[in-house]
């Protein structure tokens, strides 16, 4: 056999290491990407000029076509595995009662603590004042119509109310499954569910056993997507880092921090409630999330990540199945505390960039607003924008503003995604923890992957 030179030993020594930490571990090949990402978009990007725009914008592209893949297998499968996992988590459950249990309290908890978040931006931008730290003289040439076309004209009338609560329910759930309307698909589900629950067992067997195959293949789906996990990461923040350059956020640093801030008191805020409604250790939860929290800050899409979040919950958070396919879908759909949160300390940093005085019926809108806008928006990255554009149109500050934070909203929406998908599985362990008696064996349980594929 031909040895290797004595150089290249250590080389090989230290892949074959490498390889060895890495294996199985999809949170540190996400982790090493994300580094990497930005590593590789510094080098590409704008601020050294070394690389010319138009070499930038050709290897971004490709670099971002593994990110582009990802994302379209996880969204061609989100709406089968929506379908099924809600109507087989309302079918499943025999007791009428505990199902409208269990929807009350998650309504209660996603609605609370969205204000929740909507206030804690409001005060953190009052103390801070990020405002003030920027001049709206540079705002004088800027446009920001395209953005604001999709804003809403404030609360509907009254006469408008009936229409819009009709509009909920689809007319044609397959127009609502190909244009990814997922509060309809949701709804459509809720309605087949209960269906199937008020007739006799031997008559819906058939279908649910139908939707259980369509569960698992689903599954299987995203299992071999994962598989470019990293590779997503990768060319997702690279083509992020390179055309954004870092010099961009130099000026709005402080707004940046102060919503970071918002972020991270919220993710605390949902931790401890995880350590009182979860029964294994607070650090074993972590590291049962951290590769979820990663895929969702770097695709900016709590549906996208869908998938990942009912394996998580139901395979390694052992929460009860009828919980988890039906909060998780709808907690990607209505639970959007980190935009909330957003929106509060936009809001209050606008009117301080534009001198716009806000009363206190205007901080009451702005949270009642950040509520009421959560519901139904798209899980999809950027649809904080449109959300801010209807609150910054209901208290009177200039919609150019818009254009002041789209520099640094993808970065931000990344974050607040993140903890939009920390709420999701938060607010399951929560229902679980308030309708059994007994919450669950979390931390004797064998989570090995045989384990589970036995459990199966």
């Amino acid at each position: 056999m031909l040895s290797l030179p004595l150089f290249l030993q250590p080389v090989v020594k230290l892949t074959a290491q490498f390889d060895k930490l890495i294996q199985g571990r999809l949170w540190l090949k996400v982790l090493i990407a994300l580094f990497l990402g930005v590593l590789c978009g510094i080098l590409l990007g704008p601020d050294l000029g070394w690389v010319s725009v138009g070499a930038v914008k050709n290897i971004t592209a490709w670099l971002a076509l593994p990110g582009q893949l990802f994302l379209a297998i996880i969204q061609m499968i989100v709406v089968p595995l929506v379908l099924a996992s809600v109507v087989r988590g309302l079918a499943a459950n025999n007791n009428p009662d505990a199902l409208k249990k269990n929807g009350i309290i998650a309504l209660l908890f996603i609605v609370g603590s969205t204000a929740i978040a909507a206030a804690i931006g409001i005060i953190l931008a009052l103390n801070i004042q990020p405002g003030s730290y920027i001049d709206a003289g540079i705002l004088a040439d800027t446009h920001a119509a395209p953005l604001t076309s999709f804003a809403a004209k404030g609360f509907p009338e009254m006469a408008e109310l009936p229409n819009k609560v009709s509009a909920l329910i689809p007319k044609n759930p397959l127009a609502s499954m190909a244009s990814g309307e997922m509060l309809q698909v949701i709804l459509f589900a809720a309605v087949l569910g209960a269906a199937l629950l008020s007739i006799p067992a031997q008559q819906s067997k058939p279908l649910f056993d139908l939707l259980g195959a369509l569960q698992e293949v689903s599954l299987r789906i995203v299992s071999w997507a994962m598989v470019l996990a990293p590779f997503a990461v990768f060319g997702l923040i690279t083509k992020l880092v390179a055309n954004l350059g870092i010099e961009v956020l130099g000026g709005m640093l402080v707004y940046v921090l102060t919503v970071l801030l918002g972020i991270v008191l919220l993710a605390l805020m949902y931790l401890l409630v995880a350590k009182l409604t979860w029964p294994g250790p607070l650090r074993q939860f972590i590291g049962h999330i951290r590769e979820l929290l990663l895929l969702a800050f770097s695709t900016s899409s709590s549906a996208a990540v869908m998938p990942i979040s009912l394996d998580v919950t139901e395979n390694k958070l052992r929460i009860n199945p009828e919980i988890a396919r039906f909060l998780i879908p709808l907690g990607a759909t209505i639970n959007m505390t980190g935009t909330a949160l957003y929106q509060g300390v936009a809001t209050v940093f606008l009117a301080q960039v534009f001198g716009v005085d806000l009363s206190l019926a205007s901080y009451l809108f702005i949270v009642t607003m950040a509520v009421a806008a959560s519901i139904g928006s798209p899980a999809t990255p950027g649809a904080g924008i449109i959300i801010l554009s209807m609150v910054l149109e209901g208290v009177g500050i200039p919609a150019a503003g818009i254009a002041l934070i789209l520099g640094v909203d993808r970065i931000l929406d990344m974050c607040r995604t993140s903890v939009n998908v920390l709420g999701d599985v938060v607010s399951c362990t929560t229902v679980q923890y308030f309708t059994r008696s007994a919450p669950g064996t979390a931390q004797t349980v064998d989570d090995s992957p045989d384990a589970r594929q036995a459990e199966r």
